[in-house]
């Protein structure tokens, strides 16, 4: 049976908690991370020499880095599916899972620590701004790929989706100003609708 290492509050976690409800896979999951502890055990270093979450064993693979997850489990359960057929189709979603990695969700960090898990005394203002209209314009990028679309990668919800959805939900949760994205939004509230993203993005921001 698949089983994930995690906590449930890890936007990185949520990506695969959300994957694995979507294809209604059998698993467990052991709570890690966070104020759960248990990132620094020789066994969990033998696992993820990053200790990070989250990590998956299934039929014996050992897989972490959470993007690399969602491809691995929706190309082995959900072919043509989460994992498009398609190959142009398909590269559409993994260039959306990599922008959301290396730009979208990196730029958000500063801001969301900040505003999230800083007390306000202790806050750097110019970092959160900084942080903050980055994000904001990214979240534009987004806007304007999203227009005249269901999903990231056409008319089909898709693996990027996924990816792309959990970090939205964070953007769109924290208190901050955003541009309008009409297209952005839509697209996000028909996420909402599916019940594995009800299942999993559900908790207040942490």
């Amino acid at each position: 049976m698949l089983k994930i290492w995690g906590r449930p509050s890890s936007v990185n976690v949520q990506k695969v908690l959300w994957t694995v409800r979507e294809l209604a896979l059998p698993h467990t999951t052991e709570h890690v991370g966070g104020p759960f502890g248990g990132l620094d055990t020789p066994e969990y270093g033998k696992m993820n020499p990053n200790r990070k979450v989250p990590v998956i064993e299934d039929n014996g693979l050992v897989l972490w880095e959470s993007n690399a997850i969602v491809r691995y489990l929706a190309a082995r359960y959900n072919e043509g599916g989460l994992w498009p057929g398609d190959v142009a189709v398909r590269a559409q979603a993994d260039r959306w899972m990599d922008w959301t990695a290396t730009e979208w969700q990196s730029a958000m960090v500063p801001a969301f620590l900040g505003l999230i898990r800083t007390p306000e005394a202790q806050r750097n203002a110019a970092a959160i701004e900084a942080s903050t209209k980055k994000t904001n314009q990214l979240g534009l990028i987004l806007e304007d790929a999203l227009q005249g679309r269901e999903y990231i990668a056409g008319s089909h919800f898709s693996m990027g989706d996924i990816v792309l959805g959990c970090v939205a939900h964070r953007w769109l949760a924290m208190p901050i100003e955003r541009p309008a994205t009409p297209a952005l939004s839509a697209w996000y509230r028909r996420l909402m609708m599916r019940p594995a993203a009800q299942g999993v993005l559900t908790l207040p921001l942490s």
